[in-house]
């Protein structure tokens, strides 16, 4: 099939490389010329493993490629992706203009088809990214304000209607595996019309998107693996539902991490083992193990805003969300817990050196948004220490970060001269890490493990003292 997914950020980049490798033609549009120029060198803007692999096979292949053209993109495609940003607003709302300005453009492409040629053929307009309920209904009627212009005598109002449809198609990616929660989803969820809306027989928005994704739905993704067991569930509901569905995922997800950093607090007063805690709750089949690390809890883009969005929505039909704004202030704590974890090891912090080890929100990634290391610099700043960091990918900070944080190029070179380490993500390379060689240039041995994942004995059988998360 032929598409086009406007808007080439994380989401919509992994969304356009992933339906090539299925064997569509894909052409990915967006406004930013810088990455524009990156993607034509060959160079992907954004650190995703695996990711630049596919990119380069399908540009090379024929089936993938970038521009500035959206009339072209949305006129030679048959489907046709949003995946633009939706940034939380100081309110917490999400911030839709570019949603808003890119329907409107769909729009007049499509009006301009018909009153050039009196005909348009059938698209399907799929919204990706992640918008407030009740969207669906609203890209519609901003498809058809922005073809309010039609003066064409051939072209009937039914024609217009019927030149396209919305569907809802929210994206599950996790940052550092989304190729992979591409290619291998726990669901798929398409979401069409009204509650009232018959799906039998079913739609044909719901049958060409179920054609877009039948060899992930199939299990037949062309070289790859790991293709095994059932088909993928395709949940089809309504736009409002399917809406929905996004955000309560991620406030459950949340919510689960938060409640694992309730306990931990408890936990770690009482002295309980949260490691052995989290261990026989999640052994329960209703609780289920993922996502119950106790530790310096979540960062990233999508639970801030998600949880901030669905807070405000509720907001606006009356409802007081009391259990997700608790979620996002045990969430906010986490990053102060840490901090004062220090001031109790080295009393005054004015002068001392702490060193971060990782930067980005979580491993193989270099997403530095609400991330909670910047939160913990920025207050051990506040106190008057000097901060050093490392990380495997982040190689520099924006010019946004205001926190003065000197860069190391590995943790030993970090070491130097600290008077604390603090494991701030947990990449790969820092699970196993030679103690010994640490504490040969540190001023005093304390290492504060904010996620909870390294061997106690070990870190402390090298003279350390050994802090953890509860």
């Amino acid at each position: 099939m032929r598409v086009c997914v406007i808007g080439l950020g994380y989401v919509g980049l992994v969304t356009g490389a992933c339906l090539a490798q299925l064997g569509h033609e894909v052409i990915g549009i967006d406004n930013d010329a810088r990455k524009l120029a990156m993607l034509a060198a060959g160079q992907v803007p954004i650190y995703e493993p695996g990711l630049d692999r596919l990119i380069e096979q399908h540009v090379q292949a024929g089936r993938l490629r970038f521009s500035d053209d959206g009339r072209a993109g949305i006129l030679g495609s048959q489907i046709i992706f949003i995946a633009v940003g939706t940034p939380a607003l100081p309110t917490g709302e999400s911030d839709t203009r570019y949603v808003e300005a890119v329907a409107l453009a769909i729009g007049r492409a499509i009006a301009e088809d018909l009153q050039t040629h009196g005909s348009t053929n059938y698209r399907v307009i799929v919204n990706k990214s992640t918008v407030p309920i009740g969207s669906g209904d609203w890209v519609r009627s901003l498809i058809l304000d922005g073809m309010d212009q039609i003066t064409h005598p051939d072209v009937t109002v039914e024609q217009i209607q019927q030149s396209f449809d919305v569907v809802s198609n929210p994206e599950f990616l996790r940052e550092g595996t989304a190729v992979l929660d591409t290619f291998l989803p726990d669901r798929i969820v398409l979401g069409f019309g009204t509650q009232t809306t018959p799906l039998s027989p079913l739609p044909l928005a719901l049958r060409w998107m179920q054609e877009l994704y039948r060899p992930i739905i199939e299990r037949t993704i062309p070289d790859f693996d790991n293709l095994v067991g059932d088909p993928v569930p395709v949940v089809m509901t309504d736009l409002n539902s399917a809406e929905m569905i996004k955000y309560a995922a991620n406030a459950f997800l949340a919510t689960k991490i938060s409640f694992i950093n309730e306990i931990a607090n408890i936990a770690e007063r009482v002295g309980a083992d949260i490691g052995q805690v989290a261990l026989g709750i999640g052994l329960d089949q209703r609780i289920g193990r993922a996502f119950l690390g106790a530790g310096l809890g979540w960062g990233g883009s999508c639970f801030p805003k998600d949880l901030s969005a669905l807070i405000h929505i509720a907001g606006d039909y009356d409802y007081n969300a009391g259990l997700l704004k608790a979620v996002i202030e045990v969430n906010q704590g986490q990053r102060q817990r840490l901090v004062k974890k220090l001031q109790a090891q080295l009393k005054i912090l004015k002068g001392k050196t702490i060193g971060l080890l990782g930067l980005a929100f979580k491993p193989n990634t270099n997403d530095l948004r609400d991330a909670p290391s910047l939160a913990i610099a920025a207050t051990l700043h506040r106190l008057g220490s000097r901060i050093k960091a490392t990380d495997p990918v982040v190689q520099e900070l924006p010019a946004t970060v205001p926190t003065p944080i000197k860069l190391y190029r590995d943790p030993y070179s970090l070491a130097k001269g600290c008077d604390a380490l603090v494991l701030v993500t947990e990449w790969g390379e820092y699970l196993d890490l030679d103690f010994r060689r640490l504490a040969q240039s540190m001023n005093t041995l304390v290492f504060v493990d904010g996620r909870n994942v390294l061997d106690p004995a070990k870190v402390e059988s090298y003279g350390f003292t050994y802090i953890r998360m509860g």
